[in-house]
């Protein structure tokens, strides 16, 4: 089993249903994210529309955050999901750096760097990620990769 999130980017619509379900299923503070939504404006005038992109932590196989980290505060489980353990991260920054998706941040409450973790709690009792399941286009799927 290797856990991994496939996004139909055509069939989001911006509505950002999966960003505050999963700042109200982790508690995220406000003016940081762990999903977000990005826009992007494409065309000219008076030809152009507007793309959404569900942004968020990729679960790398390679996982270069988990690679940097200098006190092992990320790692991978066995399963696929790129894990974080904010009892041991000291707030370097590495794993922001090191991340090409720019899916970590500082968590303004711990002082500790934060992330997607694929709901873990959730799907390790047989349920999907909250952002999957709140997503009113069926945009966003989870499973096995």
């Amino acid at each position: 089993m290797r856990y991994g999130f496939i996004i139909d980017n055509r069939k989001c619509i911006g509505c950002h249903a999966c960003t505050t379900a999963c700042k109200s299923e982790h508690d995220v503070a406000v003016g940081v994210n762990r999903t977000y939504v990005k826009q992007v404006e494409k065309g000219e005038f008076p030809n152009t529309r507007r793309i959404f992109s569900v942004m968020r932590c990729n679960h790398c196989t390679d996982a270069p955050c988990v690679e940097i980290c200098p006190v092992e505060a990320l790692y991978t489980r066995e399963d696929g999901i790129v894990d974080f353990d904010n009892n041991r991260c000291i707030g370097c920054k590495s794993c922001m750096q090191a991340c090409p998706y720019d899916a970590l941040y500082i968590d303004p409450y711990t002082n500790t760097a934060a992330k997607c973790n694929y709901c873990a709690h959730r799907v390790e009792v047989g349920r999907e990620p909250a952002c999957v399941t709140v997503c009113p286009e069926h945009a966003i799927i989870a499973g096995d990769m």
